[in-house]
C-alpha cells in the first residue's frame, strides 16, 4: 500500500469518526491531535491581536468583518503551530500581520519550505477550503483547519480539527483559485512526516517543475513520531507497502491515458484493456476501477461494471459517485431495492446531487413508491428546478396521479402538429417507455425541423437509454436553433462529464451558468457553478505515487 492511499484510507476513518465525536485529543505540544481546544488567556490574546488589525485595516473593510476573518485564520495557526511546535517558524503576534506573502509558517531549518493554514467553520459535508495559484507557488503544504463554533466575538471556547492536509504539487490550477472538501484531503497524521521529508529532500527546490518521484520508507518515519495512533500503525502492520518504481509508474501513467482516450472516443473495449494493463501496475487506484466500471456499463456488462464500483468503494467508502453508478447498473439488471440503497448511500455522503434523487425517483416509482418518487423529484427540483423538471417532473406527476393525457386523439385529428406528438413523446418517456418517446420525438422533429424543444427531450430520452453520443448531438441540435437553451447545455455538460470529457463538460456548465445568471436563476446557477467545482478539482489534483 503507497503512502498516499494510507492516508487517504485514514483521512475516511477520521472523517467518520469526526461525525460520532470519537478523535484523538493530545495537549501536548509537539505531538498529533485531531482536536484542539482554545479558550481562557490563549483566546483572550488572540482576540486582542484581530481587534488591533481590525483597526489597521477598518478603511478597507467593516472592523466586525476583519476582526472576525482575522481571528479564523489565527485560529488555524495557533493549531498548526501547537501540533508542529518548534518544527515550524513562531508566530510573533506583535510584528506579523496576517501572514508574509502568503506564507503562514517556513520550517525552522529551512525557510524556502512554506506551509499555508486554510481555516473554515462548516458541516463537514458542504465545508470548502480555497487557495491560490499564488499560495500553490510559494508554498509546500496547505494544512485545513475545521472550526467547530461559529467565530464571533463572545465564543468563550473553539473546539478546532485539523481536518488534513494537500501537497501543493499534488494541486494543478487552470485558474486563479480552487477549492476542495474534505475527502480530498490526505490525513494529517502523516503532515509531520511529509515536511520531514521534503526537508531533507535536496531535490525541493525543483520540485514543483520537475515532479520527481521520492522513494522513502514512509513506515519508519511516520511510525517513529509520537502521534497517539494507532491507526497508522496497525494499517502498516495489516497491509505492508508496495512502492512501484518509476518504470512502472510512467507505464501506469501511459495505459491509464490511453484508457481514457480511447473511453472519449467511444471505444469501450480497447479503453478497458489499457485499464486492464493500468490496474496491473496499481491495483490501489479506486479511480481506475470507476471508470473501468463506466467502460463496462457502456457496453452493456452491467455485472462487470458493478465488481469495478464496489472495487472502488471498498476503496473510498465515501465515494458518492460509485455508489450511484452502481445503482444505475443495479436498476439496469432489476435489482431495485438494491438500487435504491445505494442511491440512498450516494445521497447521504452527497445531497447536493440532483440527478441521485431522480436515479432514486425512477426506482422508486418502479416498485410502486409514488410518495417515495414524488418527494425525490421535488427535493431534485429544489436542488437544480430545471434539470429536474426536464428530466421527469411533470410528466410523472400527471401518470401518478392517474391522468392519462389524450395526445394520441390529439395526433389523430390533426396527423401534422408537431406538438401533440412532442407532448405523447413526454408522457412514454414518463411512463419509461424511451423507445415510443423517441419516436415521437422524431415524428415531431420530421413535422418541424427547428423543434428545439423535441431535439431537447429526445437527448434526454437517449440518454436515459444510455446512446450518449445521439444524446449530444441532440443538445447540440437544440443549441443551435436556440442558443440560449440553458438545459441542453448543461445535460450536454452532464453526459460530457460522464464520458470522461471534462474540459468539454465544464465549458457546457460555464455557458449554463452564464444565461442562468442573467435570468436571475441563482438556485440553478448554485447547483452549476458546484458542478463546475467539481470537475475543476477532479481535473487539478494530480496524485502522484512519490
Amino acid at each position: 500500500m503507497d503512502w498516499i492511499t494510507l492516508l487517504r484510507s485514514l483521512q475516511s476513518d477520521f472523517i467518520k469518526r469526526l461525525t460520532t465525536g470519537c478523535l484523538l485529543h493530545c495537549e501536548t505540544e509537539g505531538q498529533y491531535s485531531e482536536l484542539t481546544i482554545i479558550s481562557g488567556e490563549r483566546l483572550k490574546a488572540l482576540r486582542e491581536f484581530c481587534w488591533l488589525m481590525a483597526e489597521k485595516y477598518k478603511r478597507t473593510s467593516p472592523v466586525r468583518d476583519v476582526f472576525i476573518n482575522n481571528l479564523k485564520g489565527k485560529l488555524g495557526e495557533e493549531v498548526v503551530k501547537e501540533r508542529l511546535a518548534d518544527f515550524i517558524t513562531e508566530v510573533d503576534y506583535e510584528k506579523r500581520f496576517g501572514g508574509d506573502g502568503k506564507i503562514d509558517f517556513t520550517l525552522t531549518s529551512d525557510p524556502t519550505i512554506g506551509v499555508e493554514v486554510k481555516s473554515r467553520h462548516g458541516s463537514i459535508d458542504k465545508i470548502r477550503w480555497s487557495i491560490s495559484s499564488e499560495e500553490v507557488e510559494k508554498n509546500a503544504v496547505v494544512v485545513c483547519i475545521l472550526i467547530q463554533e461559529e467565530v464571533n466575538e463572545a465564543q468563550p471556547e473553539y473546539h478546532l480539527f485539523l481536518a488534513g492536509f494537500l501537497p501543493t504539487r499534488m494541486i494543478k490550477l487552470r485558474t486563479g483559485k480552487i477549492s476542495f472538501g474534505i475527502n480530498q484531503l490526505l490525513y494529517g497524521g502523516g503532515l509531520w512526516c511529509y515536511l520531514e521529508q521534503l526537508q531533507s529532500s535536496v531535490n525541493y527546490n525543483s520540485s514543483k517543475e520537475q515532479a520527481p518521484i521520492y522513494q522513502y520508507d514512509y513506515k519508519q518515519e511516520i511510525l517513529s513520531k509520537p502521534i497517539n495512533n494507532q491507526l497508522i500503525q496497525s494499517s502498516f502492520q495489516s497491509h505492508g507497502e508496495n512502492f512501484l518504481h518509476s518504470s512502472d509508474k510512467n507505464l501506469n501513467l501511459l495505459s491509464d491515458e490511453l484508457g481514457n482516450q480511447y473511453f472519449e472516443k467511444g471505444e469501450y473495449a480497447n479503453a478497458i484493456t489499457n485499464y486492464n494493463q493500468a490496474l496491473q501496475l496499481n491495483n490501489n487506484d479506486g479511480d481506475l476501477y470507476y471508470r473501468r466500471g463506466l467502460a463496462h456499463y457502456q457496453l452493456g456488462d452491467y455485472e462487470a461494471a458493478i465488481a469495478d464500483y464496489s472495487q472502488a468503494i471498498q476503496r473510498n467508502l465515501y465515494d458518492a459517485k460509485s455508489y450511484n453508478k452502481r445503482g444505475l447498473a443495479l436498476y439496469q439488471l432489476g435489482q431495485l431495492q438494491e438500487a435504491i440503497d445505494d442511491y440512498t448511500q450516494s445521497i447521504i455522503i452527497n445531497p447536493n446531487v440532483a440527478v441521485t434523487y431522480k436515479n432514486r425517483a425512477e426506482a422508486r416509482s418502479h416498485i410502486g413508491d409514488n410518495q417515495g418518487a414524488i418527494e425525490d423529484y421535488t427535493q431534485a427540483i429544489k436542488i437544480n428546478p430545471n434539470y429536474a423538471d426536464a428530466y421527469k417532473n411533470r410528466g410523472i406527476s400527471r401518470y401518478l396521479l392517474g391522468y392519462q393525457p389524450g395526445f394520441t386523439q390529439a395526433i389523430k385529428i390533426n396527423p401534422q402538429d408537431a406538438n401533440a406528438y412532442k407532448n405523447r413523446g413526454n408522457a412514454r418517456s414518463d411512463l419509461g417507455d424511451y423507445e415510443g418517446a423517441i419516436e415521437d420525438y422524431t415524428q415531431a422533429i420530421k413535422i418541424n425541423p427547428n423543434y428545439a424543444d423535441a431535439y431537447y427531450n429526445r437527448a434526454n430520452a437517449r440518454s436515459d437509454l444510455g446512446d450518449y453520443e445521439e444524446a449530444i448531438k441532440d443538445y447540440t441540435q437544440a443549441i443551435q436553433i436556440n442558443p440560449n437553451y440553458t438545459d441542453s447545455y448543461y445535460n450536454r455538460g452532464n453526459i460530457r462529464s460522464e464520458m470522461g470529457d471534462k474540459q468539454g463538460a465544464i465549458k457546457d456548465f460555464q455557458k449554463a451558468a452564464n444565461i442562468y445568471r442573467k435570468e436571475g436563476k441563482l438556485e440553478a446557477l448554485k447547483d452549476t457553478q458546484e458542478r463546475i467545482l467539481d470537475l475543476e478539482i477532479e481535473e487539478s489534483l494530480d496524485i502522484l505515487n512519490f
